[in-house]
């Protein structure tokens, strides 16, 4: 049991940024109990109209603006301090695999695939 992160891609974009229903989908990226970035991520999907109880297996649209934002939050140090049942703990050293992860979400977006953020724990 715990916090399981996923970046996935879709071919085409959904209606809405938040809450969305998914058919296929690619993997893109997983993280395993990283509270810190699922807290930016629910922030984010706050800010875009997300509605939900909890932030808990909703789908989220990532632009190439919120990547920017992740990436300079990250390089700063400013993932906001986040916890939860069985989230465990970011420490700091998930900041070269979060920046692997923009990287990677970059190149599908310039791919032409669209990238969102889901979760379940």
């Amino acid at each position: 049991m715990g916090l399981d992160m996923f970046a996935h891609t879709l071919d085409a974009a959904p209606a809405s940024p938040v809450d969305f229903e998914v058919g296929e989908y690619g993997e893109l990226h997983y993280w395993r109990k990283h509270p810190n970035l699922h807290g930016w991520m629910e922030r984010l999907y706050r800010e875009k109209g997300g509605e939900g109880a909890s932030f808990n297996c909703v789908n989220l649209l990532l632009t190439a603006e919120d990547l920017d934002r992740l990436e300079a939050d990250i390089r700063v140090g400013n993932l906001p301090r986040t916890s939860g049942f069985f989230f465990g703990e970011s420490d700091g050293s998930e900041v070269e695999d979060d920046l692997r992860f923009i990287a990677k979400a970059r190149e599908a977006m310039a791919d032409g695939l669209i990238v969102y953020y889901s979760s379940w724990w």
